[in-house]
Order: structure tokens, then C-alpha cells, then sequence
């Protein structure tokens, strides 16, 4: 594997290496990428994987704040993973997440994200539980369901044990777009 993985926070991405994996974002999810979407990117980590010295794999590590039985916990939530099409099927996917969830794993309570039907499978084999309890978000009017994405939620234990088929209420912080 070519593959050459360098980790680096949105403040110390040169303004053309971030335009770069927006651009592959763009790509990646083909024309379906909300400015919310890449926003929720920023201002956290950026694993960038490239081959030959092109970008052909992005993941994005941001911190938020999920309430879980009584706590405000710090969860590393996972956003924007993908690979340009023509390198798919190589493991590279794998590799930006190992070191997201080395990350995770050492600087957070919990990771999180909110998985596709196509990517269930992906996390799930890399041992991400579902959130099995309810859904909600602490929006400017209070607290919200978000029954939508009930199921859809995967969790990685780490510093706080989760009793993930408890049925345990998860509320996230607010964002614009989409809040999981």
C-alpha cells in the first residue's frame, strides 16, 4: 500500500490543501455534499491519505457534546470519510480510520457518527456499536427527538462505559444541518 496518512488540525491546513479535500468531498459524495455538510468538517482533525502525492481519502475528527445518563461527555463525532472512486476497495478507508479512532481511543469519552446504508457495514465490522436508545438534540427551543436517525447512530466506547442496548437517551449539540 502507497498509501501516505498525515493528520493535521483545519488551523494548520494551507488554504490550497483545503480546498483540495473539499473538492474530494465534493466528489466523494457526488454532488450531495451541503455546505452545512463540509462546514461540519472543520475545526478539528483532518486525516488526509494520499497516494503518489495526490488526496484520494479525507476523514474530519471534531469534537461535540453529547448528553448521556446525566453527563456531558466529549465525543470525537466523525464526519466527511471517503475515497476518490477509482481507489476504493484497498483498505484505505480503513487506514484514515484507524487513526481517527486512535484519536478517539486516547483524547475522548466517546466517538461517534452517523453512518449511511452503505457505510453500516464498514463501521459495524470495525467494531462501532448502534445507539439502540433514543435520539435527540439540544436545539435553541430545548431539547428535540430526532427519531430520523434512530438506528443510524454508531457509538465506540472509551472513557465512559455506554450501555448501548439499554435504551439510554444520547442528545447531541446543536448544529445547523444536520445535527447528527
Amino acid at each position: 500500500m502507497s498509501l501516505v496518512v498525515r493528520s493535521v488540525h483545519t488551523a494548520d491546513l494551507a488554504p490550497d490543501d483545503l480546498a483540495e479535500a473539499r473538492q474530494l468531498m465534493e466528489d466523494v459524495f457526488e454532488g450531495e455534499l451541503t455546505p452545512e455538510d463540509w462546514d461540519h468538517c472543520l475545526g478539528g482533525l483532518h486525516v488526509l491519505g494520499r497516494e503518489n502525492g495526490e488526496l484520494v481519502g479525507h476523514a474530519a475528527l471534531v469534537q461535540r457534546h453529547v448528553a448521556y445518563n446525566g453527563r456531558a461527555l466529549r465525543a470525537g463525532y466523525v464526519e466527511g470519510l471517503g475515497v476518490r472512486a477509482d481507489r476504493r476497495r484497498r483498505g484505505y478507508a480503513g487506514v484514515l480510520m484507524a487513526e481517527v479512532e486512535r484519536v478517539i481511543d486516547t483524547a475522548y469519552d466517546l466517538g461517534a457518527l452517523g453512518a449511511s446504508e452503505d457505510g453500516m457495514p464498514f463501521y459495524r465490522q470495525r467494531g462501532w456499536l448502534p445507539w439502540t436508545g433514543p435520539t435527540s438534540a439540544l436545539t435553541p427551543g430545548g431539547v428535540v427527538r430526532t427519531a430520523d436517525e434512530d438506528g443510524w447512530i454508531l457509538v465506540r466506547p472509551g472513557a465512559v462505559a455506554l450501555d448501548t442496548a439499554g435504551g439510554a437517551l444520547m442528545v447531541c449539540d446543536w448544529r445547523d444541518g444536520d445535527v447528527w
